[in-house]
């Protein structure tokens, strides 16, 4: 299938911002709300943004209220971008129910990570590529000027190339294939259903956060018995951050977690695509974008680099 990307943006136009996960405080929107005026642009609010719903979970309301809110942009034809307000839980909720008839004939760009990528996974299966990169609302780790910067460049059209330091865990090897992927345990969460990522000569990426390291080795076994090591031709891993106990392991409270990443290495060390650790883009500082969809040129060896086409 042909992938198709939203036309590039003008200033003036109108960004929908939406909470389809978890609830979110106005004061943790301000400063993403006003860097996007900053840039030129509208940033319209969803009416259910800041409504609040415990349900076992602080979702951004319920499930009825946060199907309207991205169907509302996702169709809206003032609308030209989409960008969650953050991740969390509860987009597994509304992909049955998410309605394309009018995205279909203005595709825009849907901007999100963490538990987006449920939703980038439902768009990319319709054809659509869409935007793994930093919510608007601010994590407890920050967010850089370029994580941002980098979003814009992508809805003004500009192409990315990245170039990376090189990593112990590394295995060498250059490839081009289609990036798929985004945070580990929705796309293990996904597996087996319609709304899985298709793995078949795709670059693979991954990322995650807060898990025991017994859980993801459990997702990574999950994705080795579905047999998507099989079937990519590369795999990129990102952040790993606050992996294992907290508690009992704080030398592994890093962005880049050396033992998540020794696990990860030991469980795909039979297969021989090529693979790079470290990239920038998770639940981390310097959260820098990628292009879920995209063609990508993968160059892992002396010289790192991830170049999109």
């Amino acid at each position: 299938m042909k992938k198709i990307f939203p036309k590039s943006l003008k200033k003036g136009d109108k960004i929908a911002i939406i909470s389809p996960a978890g609830a979110v405080e106005q004061s943790q929107l301000e400063k993403g709300i006003n860097m996007i005026k900053s840039k030129g642009f509208e940033p319209v609010l969803g009416e259910h943004l800041y409504t609040k719903f415990s349900n076992g979970y602080n979702y951004a309301g319920t499930e009825e209220q946060r199907t309207k809110d991205i169907n509302w942009a996702l169709n809206d034809p003032q609308i030209t971008a989409i960008w969650a307000s953050r991740g969390g839980y509860g987009c597994q909720h509304l992909v049955e129910k998410l309605n394309l008839k009018g995205f279909a004939k203005n595709p825009k760009w849907y901007i999100g990570y963490s538990d987006n990528t449920v939703i980038q996974s439902y768009l990319l299966k319709k054809g659509f590529a869409s935007i793994h990169g930093q919510t608007i609302k601010t994590s407890s780790f920050g967010v850089t000027d370029e994580s941002y910067d980098l979003i814009f460049n992508i809805l003004k059209g500009k192409a990315l190339k990245y170039t990376l330091k090189s990593n112990q865990f590394n295995k060498d090897g250059n490839v081009e294939g289609e990036l798929v992927g985004g945070n580990l345990a929705l796309i293990y969460a996904l597996l087996g259903t319609k709304y899985s990522f298709d793995f078949k000569d795709k670059i693979l990426f991954i990322e995650d956060i807060g898990e025991n390291f017994y859980a993801l080795d459990r997702m990574m076994m999950s994705l080795e018995m579905a047999g998507v090591f099989t079937k990519i031709k590369g795999l990129v891993i990102g952040g790993m951050t606050n992996m294992g106990d907290e508690k009992e392991n704080k030398q592994y409270e890093e962005s880049f977690d050396e033992f998540a990443y020794q696990l990860i290495s030991e469980r795909i060390s039979k297969y021989q695509f090529p693979v790079v650790f470290g990239f920038p883009n998770g639940h981390i500082h310097n959260n820098i974008p990628l292009i879920i969809g995209a063609d990508v040129s993968l160059q892992s060896g002396k010289n790192v680099s991830l170049t999109f086409k």
